[in-house]
């Protein structure tokens, strides 16, 4: 508004009471002139494809809101550079075509400076060639999926590897002498490729390959998908996928009697589905690529205060922290960026960002390195629903 009033001053007509005071409050009107288009803010715009909507939209809600109370947390402190943080979120419903659709709107009417925070692989792989034909830097899709790690050089991940959280997972299943994997995926390019790990990994330790429960994505489970996973006589069951599938999987099996030995991909979204899946969740170990969100580093203290001065009234969770985290790179990385603070800027400072400790947690990034995490733990949900490193 005082930005508004000085352009309108500028043109108003000064009588000058003598030629000293007539020159200085021409002065002053020229000043004013050219400060006015220097004070306006121009914000850092981020653009986020997530699904708010359908039967993922309890983990798009989360990773939109971790990251907007971080981003919060920054403004009110006067932004970055001077400049607000505007956190753009489209809803894609869980639709690959639709977040590819949201990527075009974010990159060309909203002129995003980063794609950020993607809900998944398949949501991001329309989406990640048009950051690259844009030189768009595309940071920290929820996903440690091939796709986003064998991604254009504008991709940078936060989290580790599909592949490493699998390793962690087999490792202890294989170590207790367990050979029979049944894999629970998605009939996708994403799901296919989450089986070749396991199937990979298992070639290499016991020679015995997995079997596979396929579920079309957004499909209901069914009896019938019940009855072919048990035919299989699993020792153990690794899932990777999204919470609603897995938790039918867990209830139908439980309201059957059987109990089998579950662990699950970070993908799942802990909190999501435990939510979902009620009691039949205890004893499913979860693979997580952010630390507990009641541990007491410094970086989840932080995440959790700007969750709850942003009016988050539930416990943080793993999904929160992690947005919320990589919200907080993000962040350093404008930072460090040079004028004109644009997309190119911005992309040029995540690739020089080196090591950066968030509190706690660490990242590391460069041109050539991409993937600033490798850190994965094991933790359980205990019987009254609570994960438990």
């Amino acid at each position: 508004m005082i930005c508004d009033l000085r352009r309108k001053n500028v043109g108003v007509k000064v009588q000058p009471l003598s030629a000293t005071r007539g020159a200085l409050a021409a002065m002053m009107l020229s000043a004013a002139a050219l400060a006015a288009p220097a004070q306006a803010q121009e914000a850092w715009i981020i653009g986020q494809s997530a699904p708010l909507s359908g039967g993922n939209a309890a983990m798009g809600r989360d990773v939109r809101d971790g990251a907007l109370a971080y981003f919060k947390s920054v403004n009110a402190r006067g932004g970055v550079a001077g400049r607000p943080i505007e956190l753009v979120t489209l809803d894609d419903a869980n639709d690959r075509k639709t977040a590819g659709a949201n990527a075009t709107r974010l990159l060309g009417e909203k002129k995003a400076v980063s794609l950020f925070g993607f809900a998944s692989a398949t949501l991001s792989l329309d989406a990640m060639p048009q950051a690259d034909k844009a030189g768009t830097l595309f940071f920290a899709p929820l996903s440690g999926a091939d796709p986003v790690r064998k991604a254009p050089p504008v991709v940078f991940t936060m989290r580790a590897s599909y592949g490493e959280e699998m390793e962690k997972i087999l490792s202890f299943w294989t170590g207790l002498g367990m050979k029979k994997v049944v894999v629970v995926h998605y009939d996708d390019e994403v799901g296919k490729q989450n089986f070749g790990v396991v199937a990979a990994y298992l070639a290499k330790q016991s020679g015995t390959p997995p079997a596979a429960l396929s579920l079309k994505r957004n499909q209901a489970v069914e009896d019938a998908h019940i009855d072919q996973l048990r035919e299989h006589k699993p020792d153990v069951i690794i899932n990777t996928t999204l919470s609603g599938a897995a938790a039918e999987v867990s209830k139908r099996l439980a309201k059957r009697g059987a109990f089998v030995p579950t662990s699950s991909l970070s993908f799942v979204g802990a909190q999501q589905y435990i939510d979902a899946a009620g009691a039949s969740a205890a004893g499913v170990s979860i693979a997580q690529v952010v630390p507990n969100p009641s541990s007491n580093l410094p970086v989840v203290r932080e995440c959790a205060k700007a969750l709850q001065d942003a009016g988050m009234t539930q416990p943080m969770n793993s999904t929160h922290l992690e947005a919320c985290i990589s919200a907080k790179v993000l962040t350093e990385a404008m930072r460090r960026a040079k004028k004109p603070f644009d997309a190119a800027a911005l992309l040029a400072s995540m690739q020089s960002l080196g090591t950066f400790d968030t509190g706690g947690f660490i990242v590391n990034y460069s041109a050539s390195r991409r993937h600033g995490s490798s850190y994965v733990e094991l933790a359980m949900v205990s019987r009254d629903g609570k994960l438990k490193s």
